[in-house]
């Protein structure tokens, strides 16, 4: 069995005149929920061998202060997250098989979606995933990610 977690962003600054969307940083409580999600990760053991991360500024402060807790892991920014449909992140999760336990910080709606899927074959059955959520599937050790091929093994949120 290997384990994939998915962590949302914590909640992020609005955009202010003409700020992109990709440079949005993490709110003051966005830290504080960051901080949290990677207490909860070391005290749960849940240290990833790898991650991927959105590019996008809010996630890469998220994961930063996620490493705090955790320690240092390997780590690659990975453009296609930002803005990724299920699909989209099903491919790069499946592309990572190597990993025992893979990290993926984004965004929603495609996270979310994501764990639906995953869970129980269905993207629109979803009940939503709050800033600096976290879901932890399990998944087949030698196979590939598909549709209703995981279980859900926790789901924490700050």
């Amino acid at each position: 069995m290997r384990e994939l977690i998915l962590l949302r962003h914590a909640h992020a600054e609005p955009a202010s005149a003409g700020q992109a969307d990709l440079d949005r940083p993490l709110s003051p409580e966005g830290l504080a929920e960051a901080e949290a999600a990677g207490r909860w990760l070391a005290a749960q053991g849940l240290i990833p061998d790898c991650v991927l991360c959105s590019p996008a500024r809010r996630t890469r402060e998220t994961l930063e202060a996620v490493l705090g807790a955790i320690g240092y892991v390997e780590q690659r920014l990975e453009d296609g997250i930002y803005e990724a449909t299920a699909g989209t992140l099903a491919a790069l999760a499946d592309s990572q098989r190597e990993a025992e336990r893979l990290l993926l910080v984004g965004h929603n709606p495609g996270l979310e979606h994501l764990a639906a899927l995953l869970h129980s074959g269905q993207s629109g059955d979803y009940r939503g995933l709050p800033p600096g959520a976290i879901v932890v599937l399990g998944l087949p050790a030698d196979a590939p990610i598909e549709p209703g091929s995981a279980t859900l093994s926790a789901f924490w949120w700050p």
